[in-house]
């Protein structure tokens, strides 16, 4: 997946701004590139993990829709554990398959780390992200 280095740098502003709660949101796109990164509230408002809030996601699934491109991504963030997918985001991914989950590590603020993951079929398998 390729995602320019302002957009990832969003999805990680986004993370900070929303700590000590886990931050959501998705990433439109179109043949494999990020073009634009849809922030969503957290219904849950929990630093453990994630709903996104209905309203927020309708409202962007019908923009990217609109537009002609797809839902590239879903994203959200780890407050305290590193960006790799917990039992509760496998869960969640069998409800949409196709986006690359991309997970924000805050376990040290100074350094997240932003990384890609594939989520099909109950195999998990770390996707490259090609950023810049």
């Amino acid at each position: 997946m390729k995602i320019a280095q302002n957009l990832a740098d969003e999805i990680v502003a986004h993370a900070l701004e929303d700590r000590p709660n886990e931050c959501c949101g998705m990433v439109s796109g179109a043949d494999g590139t990020a073009t634009e990164v849809f922030r969503a509230r957290n219904a849950l408002a929990s630093p453990y993990s994630f709903d996104m809030e209905p309203s927020d996601q309708f409202g962007i699934y019908t923009t990217i829709e609109d537009r002609g491109e797809e839902i590239l991504a879903i994203y959200h963030s780890h407050t305290k554990s590193p960006a790799e997918p917990s039992q509760s985001d496998r869960n969640n991914a069998r409800s949409w398959p196709d986006p690359i989950w991309l997970i924000v590590s805050l376990a040290d603020p100074e350094n997240p780390d932003l990384r890609g993951w594939d989520m099909r079929d109950g195999k998990v398998a770390e996707v490259a992200l090609e950023i810049g």
